[in-house]
């Protein structure tokens, strides 16, 4: 049997990355090439993987619409021949306007489309190609913005989470000193490092504490430096190749709402507290971290008032630690059958079912 696979990918790391988890479990037992758009670059090394480059233009400027249609159109045509000359059978989608003339090529093609949404709203691009996908991969089944008519199409799984955090051995928690952890996402998040900082030396006045924090290149010094001259021990960084050992070694996080994020706190029992990016598209950020709050694994916090209560938030959560502890047990109940290998085979299940 042809095992000739394809995903399309680009943008942010909330579609990347996905995408990259996708391509560790179908590349085990097939040929899979990835097409990402030059944003996507920076999530991949194209040493490891087949990689095209097909960057699709937005189509949202009613100025440029007309020359970016046309481009669309062209690098529909290079799509078809580029499933075609490769001769794939099935493409994958993690959504996104990146993935408009691979997904129009397919549908040209009659391949066979699978679609991936990690967030808990259903994006726009994913909304368009429904009719024509045999099935749409979710983390739950309940999805904002779902057309009910399509229920049938979903399979759900645990969130992806690349298969070196599964191997990790989660850190003990030491009541001594509290590892604190602050990423911004692939988007990053200015707030954090304009309005946090001195909350933190508030707290470390109280408690013991250890910041790793992820700030962009040119903020690294400065940060390193505040915190070195108020006596507080830190970690700063911007990429970091060995990004899930710091995450291990991390007790609680401050973070945005990305899928993949929250994913892989999720995984090794990391209470977070959320704080969703309000302009995120769709309102998806809200509602992937509604998804861990109800199940009280994490605390969310609006971006508007996060600087008015954060540090009252981290001082209560310090002093009596009864509610974080209630949070790892409910994340860890959350995870108990949460395997790669179980990851694996029922994603092997729904593409091979027809």
């Amino acid at each position: 049997m042809n095992k000739n696979y394809l995903i399309t990918t680009g943008g942010s790391g909330g579609h990347v990355i996905p995408a990259v988890i996708l391509y560790e479990h179908l590349a085990r037992d097939a040929k899979v090439i990835i097409t990402t758009d030059k944003r996507g670059l920076k999530y991949l090394n194209d040493e490891n993987y087949q990689l095209r480059i097909i960057d699709t233009p937005r189509l949202n400027n009613i100025f440029l619409f007309p020359i970016n249609l046309i481009l669309v159109i062209i690098l529909t045509i290079k799509s078809y021949l580029l499933l075609k000359k490769n001769n794939i059978k099935k493409l994958f989608s993690t959504g996104g306007y990146m993935s408009l003339p691979l997904l129009l090529a397919a549908k040209f093609l009659r391949l066979k489309i699978y679609l991936l949404e990690p967030n808990q709203v259903l994006g726009r691009a994913n909304k368009f190609f429904l009719s024509s996908c045999e099935k749409i991969i979710c983390y739950k089944e309940k999805i904002k913005n779902f057309p009910p008519k399509y229920k049938s199409k979903i399979e759900t799984i645990f969130p992806l989470v690349r298969e070196k955090f599964y191997s990790l051995k989660q850190k003990k928690f030491n009541h001594q000193k509290l590892d604190l952890l602050i990423v911004g996402g692939s988007q990053g998040a200015n707030i954090f490092d304009i309005k946090l900082k001195n909350k933190i030396v508030n707290i470390s006045k109280k408690h013991s504490i250890r910041i790793l924090q992820q700030t962009n290149e040119k903020n690294i010094l400065n940060l390193k430096n505040f915190y070195d001259e108020n006596n507080v021990e830190s970690l700063i960084f911007s990429f970091n190749k060995n990004f899930e050992e710091i995450i291990n070694n991390s007790d609680i996080c401050i973070t945005r709402s990305g899928a993949s994020t929250l994913a892989e706190l999720s995984l090794l029992n990391i209470p977070f507290i959320a704080v969703p990016l309000p302009n995120s598209k769709d309102n998806h950020q809200f509602e992937n971290a509604l998804f861990y709050k109800e199940k009280e694994c994490c605390w969310m916090l609006n971006q508007e008032t996060f600087e008015d209560n954060i540090e009252q938030l981290l001082n209560n959560i310090l002093s009596n630690n009864s509610e974080f502890s209630q949070k790892k047990e409910n994340l860890k109940k959350l995870n108990y059958k949460n395997t790669w290998t179980n990851v694996h085979q029922k994603i092997l299940n729904i593409i091979n079912e027809n």
